[in-house]
């Protein structure tokens, strides 16, 4: 963005525009008395100088810019519950509006999850009104006390017989009724999302809300919380490619989990019955608007269980998540501009890998035992798979990948996908009915996978060879198969009861309840490049005038 020109500001320009003051650094300053020394304002935009102009006279005048502590008696969102006439009210919140008439002002104040008007007359604070006009711009924190009443116009709101300085704004806000209309900024600065966007505050609220009634529900049926490494020895829980680091001072090599899996099933073996964890994941594949590289999951195990009993769980755990945040079951479901309602309230689907597949495209996975074999099926019948290295996947990401291109965005009502082939599952118990398959469920609604979970192999020798076979895999080329993990395989061989676990990616939850196009709009801080000289300049566009 320009600076008066139109012009990229040069470095030494952007380092004094970000740090204009000149005091020696041995010299030990406030906050306050810092931004009251001699400063250099010509290199700011002409608002920003405004603003710092502002700054400089309300500490001149001796009042604080940043003080310590002001006492909220309700919330924004609480306060407007109040009766007219409640009296002793005290708020506080970021001014995104002002109108000024003379001796009267309407102020909105707004926080997370809501906004009050605000109306000051200068008979009701005095002097103190000639502060508020010469030192107050929007975007600044704001504190207020005095009594409810209702407009003319039928709208709540705060009489001020008091007000404080709460925090000033340095830079305009962006303007508020387009918002963010640069993408990487919004991830980037999600701070000025929050506060330009209501769909921003609403979706990470109910976010916070989702993750909430989850960690209710798994207590309420027995569930223990745990916390596992994040840093491990071996990439292992799921076939995804690791992020490797180093340990500097032990010397090692390190990868960042790829699931929490391994972990949680080594606590069964310490007795646990019950235990989940929401924890922060990594995998280094590629970019999507449904994929991330670091994102939150919940997995939870259960010791003497089977699959089939976490169906039922799973079928509880959403019915109850959507009707304590949305107050229904039924959820309106976007793809590609088409709304459809599903309801998670009725029945729900089950349907076989082998099923799925036949009635997609015709290709019977079973009669095609090997992962050369079932590529030449799928080019048989013409079937482009978007992958050039699809001739280096084993079998099981060959079939994954081809139930992701032909099934998966047919599947709208909630589904349970059953029988996964084994070379798919390698840490899924195997069917005793088919040694071929595993016992392993997929909730699909609307083309996404919500659940994934299966009845654990418990069995250390087999775990070992299929590790093994995984291990080949990994060597050949395949990124995404696992590795040898010897240390969870010795905690297998101390013996481990029937298991069942699940894991559910909380980011595509969002997404997927929100209608959200992006995952990224479900992240608070999502990954992005960092930036770069003159990126690192306002999101405003010269930001929102006053309303006077």
């Amino acid at each position: 963005m320009g600076y008066g020109n139109g012009q990229a500001l040069p470095i030494e320009a952007l380092q004094q525009r970000r740090f204009p003051w000149h005091f020696p650094w041995s010299s030990r300053q406030n906050s306050d008395t810092l931004f009251s020394m001699q400063q250099d304002l010509s290199h700011f935009p002409e608002q920003e100088r405004v603003r710092r102009e502002k700054l400089q006279k309300l500490q001149e005048a001796g009042l604080q810019a940043y003080p310590e502590r002001f006492e909220i008696s309700h919330t924004l969102k609480d306060v407007r519950e109040l009766a007219d006439g409640t009296q002793n009210i005290a708020v506080a919140g970021r001014i995104t509006s002002i109108r000024r008439m003379g001796k009267l002002s309407f102020i909105t104040l707004q926080d997370l999850q809501g906004k009050i008007q605000l109306c000051m007359k200068i008979d009701d604070v005095g002097d103190k009104y000639q502060q508020y006009v010469d030192f107050v711009d929007i975007g600044d924190f704001f504190g207020a006390k005095g009594y409810m009443f209702t407009t003319q116009r039928g709208e709540k709101s705060v009489q001020v017989t008091d007000f404080q300085f709460l925090g000033k704004c340095l830079r305009p806000l962006p303007e508020k009724f387009h918002g963010l209309q640069d993408v990487e900024i919004k991830y980037r600065q999600r701070y000025l999302d929050l506060i330009t966007s209501e769909e921003a505050r609403a979706r990470f609220v109910l976010r916070s809300k989702i993750i909430r009634e989850m960690r209710n529900f798994l207590e309420g049926e027995g569930f223990m919380e745990a916390e596992t490494a994040s840093l491990q020895p071996n990439a292992s829980g799921a076939l995804a490619k690791p992020f490797k680091t180093h340990h500097n001072a032990l010397d090692i090599d390190l990868f960042l989990r790829i699931a929490p899996e391994t972990y949680l099933k080594r606590l069964i073996v310490g007795g646990f019955h019950h235990v989940f964890e929401f924890a922060r994941c990594y995998r280094n594949e590629g970019i999507s608007p449904n994929h991330l590289q670091e994102f939150t999951m919940v997995e939870g195990y259960s010791a003497y269980w089977n699959y089939k009993d976490n169906m039922d769980l799973m079928k509880r755990l959403f019915q109850t998540i959507f009707q304590n945040t949305l107050g229904t079951t039924k959820l309106k479901l976007v793809t590609e501009g088409v709304e459809t309602e599903v309801d998670f309230g009725g029945e729900w689907s089950v349907m076989t890998f082998r099923d799925l597949l036949l009635k997609d495209c015709g290709i019977d996975i079973e009669k095609h035992k090997t992962a050369p074999e079932l590529l030449a099926a799928i080019k048989d019948k013409r079937i482009d798979l978007d992958d050039p290295e699809a001739h280096k996947l084993g079998r099981g990401n060959l079939i994954d990948t081809l139930y992701k291109k032909v099934s998966r965005p047919k599947m709208v009502g909630p589904t349970f996908l059953t029988e996964h082939p084994i070379d798919l599952s390698p840490l899924a118990r195997a069917s005793d009915k088919n040694h071929e398959l595993t016992d392993r469920f997929q909730l699909v609604v609307n083309g996404v996978e919500i659940v994934n979970a299966y009845s654990e192999l418990v069995d250390p020798i087999e775990q070992m060879k299929r590790l093994e076979d995984q291990a080949k895999l990994n060597a050949g080329g395949d990124e995404d198969a696992m590795v040898m993990d010897e240390d969870y395989v010795m905690a297998m061989e101390y013996g481990m009861p029937p298991i069942s676990g699940w894991g559910i990616g909380i980011d595509r939850l969002v997404q997927f309840v929100t209608n959200s196009e992006n995952i990224k709009d479900c992240v608070l801080f999502p990954l992005t490049r960092k930036a770069q000289g003159h990126e690192l300049t306002d999101a405003s566009d010269g930001g929102e005038p006053e309303e006077k």
